[in-house]
């Protein structure tokens, strides 16, 4: 058929057809979607913030969507094997991930070489929540607040844990030694859960953290708390001073929870599951949950409006990284 030769009203009516007849598949998948089970891949192991945020949000989100969301743990890398293991999915919404900072905008900066390419295989939906970094101590250690650490590390060497190289705790930590001059000596482990275990044993100085994995810890007083990495205290913690508080004002670290896709997913299926997590996130009794663990509610308007926070992290983060030189690898 020559187009050409078509009148004009005619050729509207094409177009127009052609337009539906390209966008209808992504249309019906949506009106469809979800008819399985969805898997919601964490990169880390149990017992991490990422997890715990996961295993708060998902029934909630079984139920708005009308199928059961599963918690898949696939640690490994600071989550890059996790996030990798979706990137590369099937784009069709039933596979997607709990990320954190970490992968998505740290590790560019901290890896040689990634396995994927977070804006490129990847879709943002939104972030979910947020929470600061935890500065602790175990209690044997000889500090009741961040400027009593920071004068015992300038006389001997202060060992620190984190959940990896190259992630935010990492960094916190690399930010907390440029600030101070402190002789903070920062120890990798495999997730948090080791790091934060060995800790609470005496075999680590202290530990630096997303509040939620450190939470318990404290409340049964095995770990001291010194710091919140925030402008802000935590309502969870209410006597713990800010890093700003005691002088360190350089010392800002949150960690940001969000859920990602395969690229290629159909905008009605990305645009769904936006919706459910807003709504999902923002209800009192998830709101409460995640209070109560340290962790805030944090959404974005749109997908887009959670790209340009993306690009905005990754400068961020990327910045800190090259200038205290963290290599992940």
């Amino acid at each position: 058929m020559n187009i050409s030769n078509i009148d004009l009203p005619r050729r509207w009516l094409l177009a127009a057809g052609l337009a539906a007849a390209a966008f209808a598949p992504g249309l019906a998948q949506a009106q469809d979607y979800p008819n399985r089970p969805i898997n919601l891949i964490v990169g880390f192991p149990p017992g991490g913030s990422n997890d715990i945020v996961a295993r708060i949000l998902a029934p909630r989100l079984g139920e708005a969507l009308g199928q059961p969301v599963v918690v898949v743990n696939k640690p490994g890398s600071n989550a890059l094997i996790g996030t990798d293991f979706v990137a590369k999915a099937a784009p069709d919404g039933y596979t997607i991930t709990l990320a954190s900072a970490s992968p998505l905008v740290i590790a560019p900066a901290t890896y040689a070489k990634l396995p994927f390419d977070p804006v490129k295989d990847l879709v943002g939906i939104t972030t979910v929540a947020a929470t600061p970094e935890l500065v602790a101590v175990h209690p044997s250690v000889p500090a009741k607040d961040l400027a009593e650490l920071v004068v015992l590390a300038r006389t001997r060497d202060v060992t620190i844990s984190s959940s990896g190289n190259g992630g935010l705790p990492h960094l916190a930590i690399e930010l907390l030694r440029s600030a101070t001059g402190g002789r903070f000596l920062h120890v990798p482990y495999k997730g948090a859960g080791p790091a934060v275990t060995d800790t609470a044993g005496g075999h680590v100085h202290g530990v630096i953290m997303d509040l939620p994995a450190l939470q318990a810890l404290v409340k049964d007083g095995k770990l001291r708390p010194l710091a919140i990495t925030n402008k802000e205290r935590s309502p969870v913690l209410p006597d713990t001073q800010t890093s700003v508080e005691q002088g360190v004002p350089s010392l800002l670290a949150f960690n940001w929870f969000a859920v990602m896709g395969p690229a290629r997913m159909p905008k009605p299926v990305v645009d769904k599951l936006h919706a459910a997590l807003v709504k999902v996130a923002q209800s009192p009794d998830v709101r409460e949950a995640m209070l109560k663990v340290g962790v805030e509610p944090m959404t974005h308007a749109s997908p887009d409006a959670f790209a340009a926070f993306m690009r905005d992290e990754t400068a961020r983060w990327g910045k800190i990284a090259r200038d205290a030189g963290a290599k992940a690898d």
